[in-house]
């Protein structure tokens, strides 16, 4: 024993700056990383995908065949008051309501059947009756994301309103000195003639968390399989003998079996494809059958979370065994970190800086998200995400077999093993 007083070590410098180099970058990264991602939507939002559909029939006005509709959806076609921020996807309705299925647009303008004859009963051009205001309805879609949502609605909203100032001048100005024989209450709506409503374009059920159970269950599962993975490598480290397992006051220790970095890592790997059924499994139960998640294509979610559980600890396995004791904190950035403000959960993909986007497109809780969404929301198709999550899933674990194996392989080959140095017992002097 040295006989130095324990407290001692916090005089060591070295201590203090290695680790407050590395508490000090991740603090720094995660501020970086949730911050920037989510500081400014509106201003990084680029071609958010939004349908305009044109379902007016148009009706016949002095003897022309006159469709208000078509040039209220080209002139918001054209407009460049929103820049480059909206997508505007030119569609009917079918097919809107298809792709509002696949969460592949964040909601829609629809402009209806009647908005022709509609909007001519207010210049008193058309037959006589009693005029209803034309409405132009807003659709969102909350199973795309909340955020993406809130963005796509507020935009819309803002384009129709316009749309219909802007048609109020034209007919205005070609009514003419035909207004001063219009009611007060005609004349006033001339000027702004479309209403514009809000609906849901994707109805959800109730126990679908506003389209964000998704989010968290995939957010679940990754979280599942990192810490597992933790675990399970420190659990076959104490099974072969390398390290100490303290529980409590007690201190386990197991003789040394040798084994080489590539063995060590498939049999973590095992153990972590064989738990993934169970942890899969409890997932499930818990978020749908304790919890009341509203869900469907149960034998499906069930399947892919397995999956997504075992991918992700594999993939966390591999980056602890080739990076060793700071494994942990690049398994924590690539699976949280970076992970979380780019899964396109809240804030669309679409409204992210240009960096974040392109995180978005390979990490994991991204894919796996869109997976379960899809499952969960738009009835397991597979191009509603779900054939994009199996095989980013798939490409995910090569990745990591070939990186992990590789890199272990090499260091086995170099003689870099973890079997502890052996020491020559002490001589002790003869006796005289």
């Amino acid at each position: 024993m040295s006989g130095i007083h324990p407290f001692r070590v916090l005089r060591a410098k070295p201590l203090w700056i290695a680790n407050g180099v590395i508490t000090g970058v991740l603090a720094l990264l995660f501020a970086v990383f949730y911050v920037g991602a989510n500081i400014d939507p509106v201003d990084h939002m680029t071609k958010l995908p939004v349908g305009l559909v044109n379902a007016d029939k148009g009706a016949a006005v002095g003897g022309k065949q006159v469709n208000l509709g078509a040039r209220i959806t080209e002139s918001i076609k054209k407009s460049t008051t929103g820049g480059d921020k909206i997508d505007w996807k030119v569609m009917d309705q079918k097919e809107m309501k298809e792709e509002l299925g696949k969460g592949r647009l964040f909601g829609a303008l629809v402009v209806p059947a009647d908005f022709t004859s509609a909007t001519t009963a207010l210049t008193g051009t058309a037959p006589a009756g009693t005029p209803a205001r034309p409405t132009l309805t807003v659709l969102t879609n909350q199973s795309a994301g909340s955020i993406g949502s809130s963005l796509a609605r507020t935009a819309t909203t803002t384009a129709a309103e316009h749309a219909s100032l802007q048609l109020g001048r034209q007919l205005t100005a070609q009514t003419g000195s035909q207004q001063a024989k219009l009611p007060a209450a005609a004349r006033i709506l001339l000027a702004d003639p479309a209403a514009v409503t809000v609906k849901d374009g994707h109805p959800l059920d109730s126990h679908s968390g506003l389209g964000l159970t998704a989010f968290y269950y995939a957010l679940t599962l990754v979280v599942v399989g990192m810490l597992s993975a933790n675990v399970i490598s420190g659990q076959v480290d104490h099974a072969l003998g390398y390290t100490h397992n303290d529980m409590g006051p007690l201190r386990l220790h197991r003789p040394l079996i040798r084994a080489t970095r590539v063995q060590t890592l498939a049999i973590s790997s095992t153990l972590m494809a064989g738990l993934s059924l169970l942890m899969g499994t409890l997932v499930m139960a818990g978020a749908v059958g304790i919890m009341g998640m509203d869900a469907s294509h149960l034998p499906l979610l069930w399947l892919y979370s397995v999956c997504a559980v075992a991918v992700t600890g594999i993939g966390a396995l591999t980056l602890l065994a080739v990076f060793g004791t700071p494994g942990m904190l690049v398994v924590t950035l690539v699976f949280i970190g970076m992970a979380v403000p780019t899964a396109g959960a809240t804030t669309p993909i679409q409204a992210l800086p240009g960096f974040y986007r392109f995180l978005a497109e390979f990490e994991p809780l991204r894919q796996i998200t869109g997976g379960i969404r899809s499952i969960l929301y738009y009835d397991a198709q597979g191009d509603a995400g779900l054939t994009r999550g199996w095989v980013m899933m798939a490409a995910g674990l090569a990745a990591a077999a070939l990186f992990g194996f590789g890199v272990l392989g090499w260091y086995d080959r170099k003689g870099l093993h973890r079997i502890p140095m052996e020491t020559a017992p002490e001589k002790t002097a003869a006796p005289a």
